[in-house]
């Protein structure tokens, strides 16, 4: 079979590639040198030159045709305005390798990315990576001691897969971030894992603000400093990480505790404050319950999000603080909008990147683990290991992945009952009889509140709506708000109203057997979501 023939595209050397007269042969020129390797026959070269440097290209081309007759030289004008302008320098390029008739079945390419300035070199990398040019690379080299002017040269393969053990190492360094993210936890719940593998891609690839949306105790808190974590060990951050919970923050000392003030700017101000925005400076800021702020920190915050500045309470010279945001909430902020209870622009602009955590009993393939990270942590901290007994163990993942366990309060729910059960356990054994009384323990703090039939009714319809409906169907109406105000979901709501008929059936649609019966008062879901729920927008998404 006959050989393919080597072509090779470069760029002129300005600077590397001059030479004049005899002296010129004993200077290593980069474009001249890889013609004279014995073991490198080139039969074509690409010489890719500007206009304005024509005479050095006429005297390299001619030089190639005294060392190697055999290349043929084309040499091919490129404009480039500016050589350091990135943008102006890979759509020169490109249009060459889109324009280029390449014949890879007869023809092996080289890339030639020792000459041209760094822009022009990362640009042919980049080309050949993308395989605009289906070739490989190659790197000429200076000989160590003259007269040897030809040098050495290097051929770089671009194609990763047979890198097995860089792909390895990188396999391994994302497993790595993606068990930072999870605190170390196996976690075995699919959706839960892409979830985390998205975050993963977005904290390292992004610098814009984080919104973490999911029930009370999901873990929002845990996520957020992991993120910082990761960022940190990765040397993307710099600063600290400062952690506040908006819902603490009442009235004139929210200004001042975000934002900070100076000495006398309102009654008590005995001294400067700095504020909590400028100590996450070069780090992150994780505002918990962001919801919760007034609309005018929301102003402010967002002019410091957008700007990096912002002025502190009674100043009048502005304050810088490049920080990144992670917003956590359990509301749904775009009801909150809706209700002129949160700024519409503030949630453009954190929202970029919304994350929803889902509920612990939405995770049911991940409560063993996380037992078993929860009996690991207080052995930790208290310096005393416990375990279960088989059977109590059997016994309380059993009811942990129940319908009649609802984790209302999610992953602390479950840290207390594991300490609970472990502080209680005699000789670090936790026994059946343990179990049993924990999961009494549970059932009884998850017992849903009687609800005041009159005052559900009255939250949502008027007297006279009310007064044409019959008190049977007052009562069950008042039953399914009740259900309704506890659920995240319409699906979740209809299927807990009828658990009993549903399974009678071969097929169901609790959502809309529920939606049905709704509209027969004039309601529906929505209305139900923003005038009675206790929390909207958990983790649905």
């Amino acid at each position: 079979m006959d050989r393919k023939r080597t072509v090779v595209i470069g760029l002129l050397g300005t600077s590397l590639d001059r030479g004049r007269g005899p002296e010129r042969w004993e200077n290593w020129r980069p474009s001249v040198s890889i013609c004279q390797h014995e073991d490198l026959l080139v039969d074509r070269f690409e010489l890719l030159y500007e206009p304005k440097f024509l005479p050095i290209c006429e005297q390299v081309c001619q030089d190639i045709a005294v060392i190697s007759p055999e290349t043929k030289v084309r040499a091919r004008p490129q404009h480039l305005e500016d050589p350091w302008d990135f943008e102006g320098v890979y759509g020169t390029l490109h249009d060459f390798a889109s324009s280029y008739s390449f014949n890879p079945e007869q023809e092996e390419y080289l890339v030639h990315i020792t000459t041209g300035s760094h822009v022009a070199q990362i640009c042919l990398f980049l080309l050949t990576e993308a395989r605009y040019i289906p070739g490989r690379l190659i790197q000429t080299i200076p000989p160590h001691k003259p007269p040897n002017a030809a040098g050495s040269f290097v051929i770089v393969d671009l194609d990763l897969s047979k890198y097995d053990r860089l792909a390895s190492r990188f396999n391994e360094e994302s497993r790595l971030s993606s068990s930072m993210l999870k605190g170390g936890i196996e976690t075995r719940n699919a959706k839960f894992n892409r979830l985390i593998d998205q975050i993963e891609q977005v904290s390292m690839g992004s610098k814009a603000p984080i919104l973490l949306v999911g029930p009370t105790g999901a873990g929002k808190s845990q996520l957020a400093r992991r993120i910082y974590e990761l960022k940190k060990h990765r040397r993307q951050v710099s600063g600290d990480f400062v952690e506040v919970n908006c819902a603490t923050l009442r009235g004139d000392g929210a200004m001042s505790a975000l934002f900070g003030h100076v000495k006398g700017a309102f009654t008590g101000a005995m001294s400067q404050r700095s504020g909590l925005l400028r100590s996450a400076e070069g780090g992150l800021l994780f505002l918990d319950e962001i919801g919760e702020l007034g609309l005018d920190e929301q102003a402010m915050l967002l002019r410091a999000v957008e700007e990096k500045r912002f002025l502190p309470v009674g100043s009048d010279k502005e304050i810088a603080s490049d920080f990144q945001l992670i917003g956590g909430t359990n509301r749904d902020l775009q009801q909150a909008v809706a209700r002129g209870k949160f700024r519409e622009d503030l949630l453009a602009r954190i929202n970029m990147w919304t994350f929803c955590m889902p509920a612990l009993r939405d995770r049911s393939e991940d409560i063993e683990p996380n037992l078993d990270y929860e009996l690991a942590k207080f052995a930790r901290l208290n310096g005393m290991k416990v375990t279960f007994n088989k059977e109590a163990r059997q016994r309380f993942l059993k009811f942990a992945i129940s319908p009649d366990a609802t984790w209302a309060g999610n992953f602390r729910d479950l840290n207390a009952a594991v300490v609970r059960m472990a502080t209680l356990s005699a000789g670090g054994r936790i026994t059946v009889e343990v179990v049993e009384d924990e999961i009494q323990r549970l059932r009884n703090s998850w017992t849903e509140p009687k609800l005041d039939t009159a005052i559900a009714l009255e939250e949502i319809l008027d007297d006279s709506q009310i007064s044409q409906i019959d008190p049977f169907d007052r009562a069950q109406l008042a039953e399914v708000l009740r259900i309704c105000q506890a659920s995240r979901s319409l699906s979740e709501a209809g299927r807990r109203l009828f658990a009993v008929s549903r399974s009678r059936k071969g097929s169901t649609n609790d959502a809309d057997r529920l939606r049905k019966y709704l509209a027969r008062f004039g309601l529906d879901w929505k209305r139900l979501g923003s005038d009675v729920q206790t929390r909207p927008g958990s983790a649905d998404g």
